[in-house]
């Protein structure tokens, strides 16, 4: 897709588009493909909502709604970014799906330097911390940007630590939404001196299903993840998994098998990870790195619609799609081979059932039933 400036309108029209039930990344990049502007995709919604099952009318954000969020993110000093547009991170606008918009406050031009993520336990050890620190002022003293989460613990050591060389932190919630409160001096340091990012509207409130997408946005604006302490089942083991579905490297930090904030980062490194004992190990790989990531072409990507013929297949195709989706993940391009039917209308029969609450888009190519992405 052509990287461009948007007018107020189709501003305003990716907004509520982006904003409409059951409308995630996937299901937002295809319609786009589709019919070719936000303002085309959301006269279609009703019929394609139908189509899939759906027996309400799908709620779309009304114009005025869109520019109350808008409004509402001007009056905080913070800036839209869609995917489409050239400020728009690189790294980030590469994934499958990319987020179509994040909101920003402070320095968006950091988003496409080259930077890395540290992650890791919100209850830290002293030692973590210390580490965390320390290899964030590294890693802004060779240039490069740090980015966190903004949580206590190892995301709040490796953000302090990069200050003045530059740090992104980003948000489960909307832009303005300060969680711990004890980081709000820090949040307000970021702001100024690095910048804030969010895929959630001004005023919103993280919930725990918010924080995975989070995670999502840490992994994908990096080259690679350090992962400096983590438990086995925890957040930053989700941001590594990320990372490696997107194609990004993979750092942790060994600790002591006695202390259970080590068992996640010591199992990543019996996985692979590369091992980190300092800014040595994360400088030797990164370094030798594109700065911009690619991602790999599926089955789905780029290819011209035959929109005259498309209706008609995806008609004949819907159900038995549905009936091949289980709450077990499947990849995509194995239900393409399930139906042996074009890979254009397998996806557009995903779509409209995903609008409809009856398939439901996860990263990496993968699709369940249930719920909509």
């Amino acid at each position: 897709m052509t990287r461009r400036g948007l007018s107020d309108a189709e501003r305003c029209d990716w907004l509520r588009l982006s904003r409409t039930e059951n409308v995630g990344p996937v299901t937002f990049a295809h319609l786009l493909s589709r019919f070719g502007s936000a303002s085309a995709a959301i006269k279609a919604l009703p019929s394609l909502s139908k189509r899939g099952g759906r027996l309400t009318p799908l709620p779309v954000p009304s114009i005025a709604e869109a520019e109350a969020e808008l409004e509402a993110g001007a009056q905080l000093g913070a800036k839209l970014l869609c995917s489409i547009e050239p400020l728009f991170p690189r790294r980030l606008a590469a994934l499958d799906a990319a987020p179509p918009l994040i909101w920003t406050l402070g320095h968006p031009q950091l988003l496409d330097r080259p930077s890395v993520a540290v992650v890791g336990a919100r209850i830290a050890s002293a030692a973590g911390q210390r580490f965390a620190r320390e290899l964030a002022v590294g890693l802004g003293q060779a240039g490069i940007i740090v980015v966190s989460g903004l949580a206590r613990g190892i995301d709040a050591a490796a953000h302090e630590g990069s200050l003045t060389t530059g740090t992104i932190a980003v948000l489960g919630g909307g832009i303005d939404d300060v969680y711990p409160q004890e980081n709000a001096g820090l949040y307000d340091q970021v702001a100024r001196h690095g910048c804030i990012v969010a895929e959630h509207p001004p005023g919103r409130r993280a919930q725990a299903r918010d924080f995975p997408r989070r995670n999502r946005i840490i992994s994908g604006l990096s080259l690679g993840v350090v992962v400096v302490e983590a438990e086995m089942r925890s957040g930053s083991l989700i941001t590594a998994r990320l990372a490696a579905e997107q194609g990004r490297e993979v750092f942790a930090v060994p600790g002591s098998p006695l202390d259970p904030r080590a068992k996640g980062s010591n199992d990543l490194l019996r996985q692979g990870a590369t091992l980190c004992e300092g800014i040595e190990d994360v400088l030797r790989v990164i370094q030798s790195l594109p700065i911009t990531a690619e991602r790999e072409r599926d089955l789905f990507d780029d290819a011209p619609i035959d929109h005259a013929g498309l209706d008609e297949e995806v008609e004949a195709l819907r159900e038995t799609v549905a009936a091949l989706l289980s709450p077990t993940p499947i990849p995509r391009d194995a239900l393409v081979r399930s139906c042996q039917a074009p890979a254009q209308a397998v996806h557009a029969a995903l779509v409209e059932l995903a609008l409809a609450g009856r398939a439901h888009f996860l990263p990496g190519g993968l699709v369940t039933s249930g719920m909509g992405d």
